[in-house]
Parts: structure tokens; C-alpha cells; sequence
């Protein structure tokens, strides 16, 4: 074979081989294009609060574990998250991640919002941290049964103090009442939810004698109940809570409801298989970190990790729950 001949065949071949990865890439994003050096997180919340926490958290840890190159945090508040969840929406940065839970699948009808959790693309939940019901040191209430049986005979005489309306706290509430065998027509005309914008504020009023129990995530009453100002009637996982050993889960006092304050992250609604997966693939590398894992300790945050077909599920579900909580509560048609 002449010189000449070699060369030509050469350049025939590498050009095959170019026009070959050129339509290899064609269908979508190749794993070299979807990893991610990049990621921007978004926190529908103001600064301090749970989600923010978790964003500013995982962000810290994703760099410090060398996940990625770099990560900025932003915080875009209103309406329970739903305007965070909006902007996800119209995002056209496929690393981008939203912090979010289960407050954000009640605000989203309450809120009527046009954009819901079937617009993004379910990443992975990261934590969970339970409820607790707890009464005043001097209630007469023994255990959460005695609160029970009180609204069954006594309906809105007996008031729950909790946060925000549509948020975490009336959902258990509601879901305590029905699980607890009150009929979904008649739970709406039993509970008597007393909404506060903050933990500060339902803890004067538990306090105070102005309501008759609260509800809240453990860590905003575990030191008041460790004090003896607070009584913790039952928590709400399915194992006894970390800060309050002591105290019995809602399941071990006879009432088999179990319900976490979860959160996760989701992506924009239109990334492809590839940067989904790259996505996962990078919070799973987060997750196994030893800064992850320190993160859960210092925040006494329960590991809740899922990904894929697993957590898609899971919000299904949860969203399912909250749709008909909501409804018995009477703060949804």
C-alpha cells in the first residue's frame, strides 16, 4: 500500500468515527455533557428556616466532598414555596436543584398553585424529622389517647397550637383525628387548629393556658419538654425520637399513623435521562460523604435518602395523603 493510500484511509476512518459520535449524540446529552460541575439551588423560603438549612447544608457539604466544582444558593420565598416552585418551572439551567417537602405538597393546594410537583423532575429526599404532641407540664391529658378521646366528646373546646395553616402540623393533626376513627365529614367540625407563624409563638401560648396541646417538629419543644414545662405525649415516625427516647411513637400508643417532615431536592421538569441521572449520581456522592453524614448529626436530621422510580413513588403517595387530608380539614374543596 502506497504512502499516499495509507494517509487517505486514515482520514476516511477518522472521519467515520467523528460522524458516528456526532449521531451518538444526537438523541440526548452524552455523560461527559450531563455531569455536573455546576449546580445552582434553589430555596423557596427565606433565609434560616428548615429549607434553607438543608439548601446552605447540602450545598457546604456537596464542596466539601468535591461533588462538584461549585454551588450558589438562592433564596426565592412566598407562598409555602410554590414561588420557588414556579421559577423551577422556567429554569432553563438543567443543574439546578429546588429544595423542597412536605409543606410544599400541602401549600400547592392551598395555594392553588398552577404549578405542580408532576412539572419537576423527583431527584432525591434527604431528611426527615418527626412531629411531636406535647401539652402543658400540668395538662390532664396522660397520653395522646386521653387529647383524642377529650376532642371526640368536646370537638373545638380542646385547641391545637401548631405552625403554619396547611402546613405539617394541622396535616397530623387532621390525620390524627381520622386515624384516631373521627369521620372525614365530621373532622373539620372537631379540630380547633390555632395557626402561629412561629415556634416562639405556639410555645408562649402552651404556656400561657391559651391552648389545650401542640404540635411541632421535635427539636422546636424538645428542651421545654426536657425542662418539665412541656409533656410529650407521642412522636410521629415509626421509632422513638432521638431527642425524646422517652417519649412513645403515635404507633405504640394504639393509633397507626405514621408522618415525617420530610425533605428533598427535584429538577427542572424537562432535563433529559442522562443529566437526571448525573443529577442523582452527584447527591448519592453527597449523601455518602463523611460532611453529609456530619451534617445529620449536628442537625439531629434523620437519614431519608431515596432516588429514582423509589422516591417518585413516595411523592405520589404523599401527595395523595395530603390532597385528602386537606380535604377533611375542610381547607380544600
Amino acid at each position: 500500500m502506497s504512502r499516499t493510500f495509507r494517509v487517505a484511509a486514515v482520514a476516511a476512518a477518522l472521519t467515520l468515527s467523528a460522524s458516528l459520535a456526532a449521531c451518538g449524540d444526537s438523541g440526548g446529552s452524552s455523560a461527559s455533557d450531563a455531569a455536573v460541575d455546576k449546580l445552582n439551588i434553589v430555596v423557596p423560603a427565606d433565609a434560616g428556616g428548615g429549607w434553607d438549612q438543608t439548601g446552605r447544608a447540602f450545598q457546604a457539604a456537596a464542596q466539601d466532598a468535591k461533588a462538584l466544582k461549585s454551588a450558589s444558593v438562592v433564596n426565592v420565598p412566598g407562598a409555602g414555596g410554590t414561588v420557588g416552585l414556579a421559577k423551577l418551572a422556567n429554569e432553563r439551567d438543567p443543574n439546578t436543584l429546588l429544595v423542597m417537602g412536605l409543606v410544599m405538597a400541602g401549600a400547592i393546594e392551598t395555594n392553588h398553585a398552577t404549578t405542580k410537583l408532576d412539572d419537576t423532575t423527583p431527584i432525591a429526599e434527604l431528611t426527615e424529622e418527626q412531629e411531636v404532641i406535647v401539652v402543658p407540664a400540668d395538662s390532664p391529658y396522660q397520653t395522646v389517647q386521653d387529647l383524642v378521646d377529650d376532642i371526640k366528646a368536646n370537638g373545638q373546646k380542646v385547641s391545637i397550637a401548631g405552625g403554619s395553616a396547611g402546613g405539617t402540623d394541622q396535616i397530623l393533626a387532621g390525620m390524627l383525628l381520622k386515624t384516631a376513627g373521627i369521620a372525614p365529614e365530621e373532622i373539620a367540625k372537631s379540630l380547633n387548629y390555632v395557626p402561629f407563624s412561629g415556634g416562639g409563638e405556639s410555645l408562649a401560648a402552651l404556656l400561657g393556658g391559651k391552648v389545650s396541646a401542640g404540635i411541632s417538629g421535635v427539636g422546636e419543644y424538645a428542651e421545654q419538654v426536657k425542662a418539665g414545662k412541656l409533656r410529650a405525649l407521642a412522636v410521629s415516625g415509626e421509632e422513638p425520637a432521638a431527642l425524646l427516647p422517652d417519649a412513645p411513637t403515635l404507633k405504640a400508643s394504639g393509633i397507626d399513623l405514621v408522618l415525617t417532615n420530610w425533605r428533598g431536592v427535584v429538577a427542572p421538569g424537562k432535563i433529559d435521562d442522562a443529566k437526571k441521572q448525573a443529577l442523582i449520581d452527584m447527591v448519592t456522592k453527597v449523601h455518602d460523604s463523611a460532611a453529609w453524614k456530619k451534617v445529620l448529626t449536628d442537625n439531629d436530621w434523620a437519614d431519608a435518602f431515596k432516588t429514582g422510580d423509589e422516591y417518585s413513588s413516595f411523592l405520589d403517595s404523599e401527595v395523595t395523603k395530603v390532597q385528602g387530608t386537606l380535604k377533611d380539614i375542610g381547607l380544600v374543596q
